[in-house]
């Protein structure tokens, strides 16, 4: 993987620890539509796929009611569970000595991009990255291939062999691979390596200083 240029990480359990914040505000959009859940750490399922189709697959909402639990979801979110986040360990350091090595690092998310920004901004992480690609609020954009073709466009990248989606769900995988990309695994995220290694992640790590060993 060190002769990647471009690496495209994805945000929720690669970049920041989001869980609680994420966990937190699935448990208040749950609770409108009758669903109490007595501990919203149970709800880690939500971390990294599209909010929509979990609401859908996890408590059969139509797309219409999960269009509306994602509203109320982003009531909590948009300004408390937000910032009930935390950057990973060793995160930091490694964008910072990509960035200085020449390498070319986009935020790949699922997540909105205006809420991505402002985690990026609020954890002095912006400036590591060259390109952000994220959905819109409205749900254009919210499958991975989709996220990651995007940022194929924003940097304007020809060359496939020369990029590597690093990420820590099956989604991030089957995105890499619907897109022709490499694909890197990280176990200290959401996802276990069973569930990585049915995706078909051509690399897993087991932590940030693995992470950094394989890049750098």
């Amino acid at each position: 993987m060190r002769d990647k240029q471009y690496l495209l990480f994805d945000l929720d359990g690669t970049v920041t620890d989001s869980q609680l914040g994420i966990t937190r505000s699935a448990a208040y959009a749950l609770e409108r539509f009758g669903i109490h859940i007595e501990d919203p750490s149970t709800l880690t399922f939500f971390v990294g796929p599209p909010l929509h189709d979990t609401f859908m697959e996890k408590y059969g909402f139509s797309d219409e009611d999960a269009a509306r639990a994602v509203a109320v979801y982003r009531e909590y979110y948009r300004d408390t569970g937000i910032f009930e986040n935390e950057v990973y360990p060793g995160i930091p350091e490694l964008l910072r000595d990509l960035k200085a090595a020449g390498r070319t690092v986009i935020l790949a998310t699922s997540k909105p991009a205006v809420f991505a920004r402002r985690i990026l901004d609020h954890f002095a992480l912006s400036g590591y990255f060259d390109y952000l690609s994220g959905c819109e609020l409205d749900g254009t954009r919210s499958k991975k291939d989709e996220v990651i073709e995007y940022a194929l466009e924003l940097a304007g990248i020809t060359d496939r062999a020369q990029c590597v989606m690093i990420g820590d769900r099956e989604h991030d995988i089957i995105g890499a691979k619907k897109t022709s990309l490499s694909s890197l695994g990280v176990l200290y995220g959401y996802g276990d390596r069973a569930e990585l290694e049915a995706a078909g992640a051509d690399v897993i790590v087991e932590n940030t200083a693995e992470l950094r060993n394989i890049l750098l």
